[in-house]
């Protein structure tokens, strides 16, 4: 058996593996199980490239080797749960970055002579199109990653012909690419090269600039599915069948992911990224039909306390600041505490709480809450009415009732958990500023919402203390 069909046939191998293990993480169960076999795919890939004869030099790629496995543990054992949205974008913009110098060093090789392909106008489309989509996913991410880290604000930025500016520069990359593709003069040729790499990197900044914090998980989402279409390009630069696989997986379930996310919101991509949401702090009219009228009501540990030891249904709902917090565990503890004193619990997770697709699941996996527990917001809206308690930790938009009743909301018509329609909400908060979005909810101001003021983690911590005195 020649070494070619070797190669290729430990490639379908991995292709296989990768398609098995993405097929497990859509559950808890067997999302591990899932994830190890995905990554022994991948090592099978690494392993077969690398012993490939079109490898000639090992130095660097051992170099890389080594410094990628250090900086790999140093993120695993150091960076926190609550800052994996901020460290998924950073992942996604060096995937990008990755195929942007897979497409420059193939640039570089032909215009230097070193390879000459069989095919020189698809080279140099497919050459083209990583640069292309690998700089501006680059870009794009490390702006998100600012976002997320709250590095830079979390407002939409925006300014007059923004959107005229940003079709401009796309314009000129696309004339710079069909240059690029159909001149035959070396000097134009690289000129065209510089003039689209450049835009394309620019291009990743501008347009993740006019979309708004409380938006990130659809751009972290659609972030990933395009580190995925530039590995799908750079797999066709270099012909191997094995990235191009595993680039078109990772580019559909990212699309498949991102129209998730819109749909959670009803609203499309394109008025995602380009309505410019949350540029601005957006409040609703005063007088707005279907606006609530209200001020906020403050409750203590103790008469929290009270309130949940008399519940019988309780759900949590919980949202970005019980990532800030840190209060997964004690959230836990409390569930526990609950279920201990007969009552059912439930976690109610919409499909866009928090600043990355699945973040809240993620913290609440970490600290080993029964799946089982977790509802997803269809599923948990029809049985609000039955709850006693609906306990809303750090969530803004996602449970905002001006979605369903204010039209001169800006999240008018957005799907939301109806936590309003709970007995009792009670509200963790640290103050009384709206959430990352700007917008202000709507939820505290109804009758049956109690606002908990504090730090989540040890506002819990004191609720939980209440419950192990009586059992004491």
């Amino acid at each position: 058996m020649s070494r070619e069909i070797l190669i290729n046939s430990a490639y379908i191998l991995a292709s296989i593996l990768f398609v098995l293990g993405l097929k497990m993480l859509g559950r808890q169960a067997t999302a591990r199980r899932g994830n190890l076999i995905s990554g022994i795919g991948m090592l099978i890939a690494i392993v077969v490239t690398l012993l490939d004869h079109h490898v000639v030099n090992y130095t660097w790629i051992l170099v890389g080797l080594g410094a990628g496995t250090v900086i790999g543990l140093a993120c695993a054992y150091l960076v926190k749960m609550t800052a994996m949205p901020e460290m998924v974008a950073l992942l996604n913009g060096f995937g990008g970055l990755a195929s942007l110098i897979v497409g420059a060093a193939e640039f570089f090789r032909i215009r230097g002579g070193t390879v000459v392909p069989e095919n020189p106008t698809f080279t140099a489309t497919v050459t083209y199109l990583t640069i292309l989509i690998g700089g501006i996913t680059f870009t794009g991410s490390v702006y998100a990653f600012c976002k997320l880290a709250e590095w830079l604000s979390g407002r939409a930025i925006t300014f007059g012909g923004q959107h005229i500016v940003n079709g401009l520069m796309l314009v000129a990359t696309l004339v710079a690419g069909v240059v690029y593709v159909v001149s035959g003069d070396p000097q134009t040729v690289l000129l065209a090269f510089a003039v689209y790499t450049l835009l394309a990197l620019v291009l990743g900044w501008t347009l993740v600039m006019p979309i708004g914090g409380g938006d990130m998980p659809v751009v972290i989402s659609m972030l990933n599915s395009l580190s995925g279409v530039a590995a799908c390009a750079a797999g066709f630069i270099i012909s191997n069948n094995v990235l191009v696989v595993a680039g078109c997986l990772v580019g559909t379930s990212g699309v498949i992911l991102t129209a998730i996310m819109c749909k959670a919101m009803n609203r499309s991509l394109a008025n995602v990224l380009f309505s410019g949401f949350g540029s601005a702090p957006a409040k609703a009219a005063a007088g707005g039909e279907g606006a609530i009228q209200g001020e906020l009501k403050p409750i203590s540990a103790e008469d929290t306390f009270a309130v949940l030891e008399a519940a019988r249904q309780v759900v949590i709902i919980p949202g970005y600041g019980m990532a800030v917090s840190q209060a997964q565990h004690v959230v836990r503890e409390l569930a526990e505490m609950l279920e201990k004193n007969g009552a059912e619990v439930r976690f109610a997770i919409h499909p866009v709480a928090g600043r990355m697709p699945g973040h809240m699941n993620v913290l609440l996996a970490e600290a080993n809450v029964p799946y089982e527990q977790l509802v997803e917001m269809d599923a948990v809206n029809p049985v609000m009415p039955t709850m006693d308690v609906a306990i809303v930790i750090g969530a803004n938009d996602v449970v905002n009732p001006a979605a369903a009743r204010d039209k001169s909301s800006p999240i008018y018509g957005m799907p939301i958990i109806n936590a309003h329609e709970a007995r009792t909400v009670i509200c963790l908060k640290r103050g009384k500023g709206t959430g990352f979005s700007g917008l202000e909810n709507q939820l505290f101001l109804l009758p049956n919402t109690r606002m908990l003021y504090g730090d989540a983690k040890a506002s819990l911590q004191g609720v939980v203390s209440e419950f192990k005195s009586l059992a004491a």
